[in-house]
């Protein structure tokens, strides 16, 4: 009985906590941090339970074990349906486990530098688990306007001219994607009178020549706010400077954010897209591979002319999402397997990145002292400061531990071996190579062998960027400051950068995974099936358990 409702928890548990936490007075703070560790930890454990439920019985790749929740037991298409396959699953554990390391990270003082900030967290994790479990285009909408509403009061935490500048260019982008969001949204269910995915997927190749260009337009549309969200090159001018004006925690779990409009266009690429719904190209094909590459060259570029740490990790994010995005295009199981393994592994490294930057930029020299005065003086400056009582144990060995973590950055954000970041572009790599073979067509191939070398370029531009900034910070400097480093700020970073290694050591299994995960995304008849032969529960049922 408690599993049948196991779905529904990623999203009634983080509503509820941040409902709750509002009532709380913001002077009982050590309350208020207790239940939102609580709760992020709670859901950290019933994340990893749906996994296990989404691989049960180890189903042979190309099939689906899809489980469905009628919300209000409405049958499908009609009412609201939450969807859980092995895809929509990794995404709520990988959600999960990123907001609980910039949970605990917070504690030490964001989480006081604005008001409401343990609300709104959970509020994100509501609308980022909701847009993962979603089955149906419009709920997707809603869920997307829940985190983004959420993460404009996140990026606007604390203060700071920077911060707000950003965060304002930041609500107007969004703001803009939600527009094309709902009007595309409206052309689809204009010319097929559904919004559920699985839906969706019957009736496209049903639709009169006329009406699938109508369709076709309203697809365009609305990929346009997913590509505005997931920051594909042009559209991701917005990215750099909101990320690395943001809080170190905020920017943290933000790191997950670009993946949403990612995930969306993986999800309907095939279903709604794909071949079996009458269609050769997917949702964008040759256009996401192009826009992919595009996307990682300027990351690339980014990265190796960034000084600042923060816009360093903030072209790192466009890195990991054009490689995302270019392997979506692809159109090819082993490589959207590889990009799944990737996608895990690069973000939880640009999350333990995010917090590792604070700690790091508190060596200060004499020369980085004089440059903060004269950015002081032009209104440049972060205003944050230590007004407020740090709480936590400070750590002996900080340059030592801090250097380490740095080392298991760069090596994760590269692809270096041996840690995950080398097994995921070293999967996408084993797929692409044959995919350029003699039998294959020309744009295919070249496709195939652009990404390739991109995957590559870009693990040597992060790799000359880390070296560098390794080097001037931690090896050059004759007279730094040791900072003072508390234990509940260096946790965070070790457990994120300890998933990486986990996910080194059980690579096999994860990439088995990826492979049926990927395997069932690009044949989803068998999740097509599932969800529109959902049954509602019983009337008899339903009224003994209320």
């Amino acid at each position: 009985m408690i599993r049948d409702h196991l779905m529904i928890v990623p999203v009634l548990l983080p509503m509820v906590t941040g409902a709750f936490l509002l009532l709380v007075d913001e002077r009982r703070h050590g309350m208020k941090a207790a239940l939102a560790v609580a709760s992020t930890l709670a859901l950290v454990i019933v994340a990893a339970m749906l996994v296990g439920v989404a691989d049960a019985g180890l189903a042979p790749a190309g099939q689906s074990l899809t489980h469905t929740y009628l919300l209000g037991n409405w049958p499908t298409p009609f009412g609201i349906v939450l969807v859980l396959d092995r895809l929509s699953a990794l995404m709520v554990l990988l959600s999960g486990i990123l907001a609980l390391a910039a949970l605990v990270y917070a504690l030490v003082r964001w989480d006081r530098a604005g008001p409401h900030f343990h609300s709104l967290f959970q509020f994100l994790l509501m609308g980022l688990n909701g847009a993962f479990l979603t089955g149906d285009l419009f709920n997707l909408f809603v869920f997307f306007e829940v985190l983004l509403a959420a993460s404009y009061a996140l990026t606007l935490h604390g203060i700071g001219v920077p911060r707000v500048r950003a965060g304002m260019h930041y609500i107007v982008v969004n703001l803009v994607a939600s527009l094309f969001f709902l009007i595309g949204v409206s052309m689809i269910y204009g010319m097929t009178g559904t919004l559920n995915m699985a839906d969706l997927a019957r009736q496209v190749p049903l639709l009169a020549d006329g009406d699938r260009a109508v369709m076709e337009a309203g697809a365009a549309v609305l990929g346009m706010a997913f590509l505005a969200k997931a920051a594909m090159w042009p559209l991701s001018f917005w990215l750099p400077a909101a990320y690395s004006s943001a809080a170190a925690p905020v920017a943290a779990v933000f790191a997950i954010l670009s993946k949403v409009g990612a995930y969306a266009l993986l999800r309907l690429s095939a279903l709604v897209f794909g071949a079996e719904a009458g269609a050769s190209q997917g949702f964008g094909g040759t256009f996401l591979v192009v826009g992919g590459i595009a996307t990682i060259a300027f990351g690339a570029a980014g990265v190796l002319a960034s000084q600042a740490l923060g816009r360093l990790a903030s072209y790192s994010v466009l890195v990991s999402s054009g490689t995302i995005l270019a392997a979506i295009g692809m159109q090819d199981a082993g490589v959207t397997s590889g990009a799944l393994f990737y996608l895990v592994s690069s973000t939880l490294a640009i999350g333990a990145f995010f917090l590792l930057i604070e700690l790091v930029e508190r060596i200060q020299d004499p020369a980085a002292s004089v440059l903060a005065v004269t950015l002081e003086a032009y209104g440049e400056t972060d205003d944050e400061t230590d007004e407020m009582e740090e709480v936590g144990t400070l750590i002996p060995g900080t340059l030592a531990v801090l250097g380490i973590c740095f080392a298991l950055c760069g090596l994760l954000l590269a692809g270096l071996p041996p840690l995950s970041g080398f097994v995921g572009k070293f999967a996408m790599l084993a797929a692409l190579i044959p995919a350029s073979g003699p039998d294959s067509d020309v744009g295919l191939s070249t496709g195939a062998l652009a990404l390739a070398a991109m995957l590559i370029l870009s693990g040597l531009a992060t790799m000359i960027a880390m070296m560098r900034t390794g080097i001037r910070t931690f090896w050059a400097p004759i007279a730094g400051t040791v900072p003072a480093v508390r234990l509940l700020e260096i946790a965070p970073i070790g457990f994120l950068l300890g998933v990486g290694v986990v996910m080194t050591i059980l690579g096999g299994p994860i990439l088995r995974y990826t492979d049926a995960a990927a395997a069932s995304l690009h044949a989803p008849s068998t999740y097509i099936g599932d969800v529109l032969s959902s049954p509602r529960v019983p009337p008899t049922a339903a009224k003994a358990n209320p």
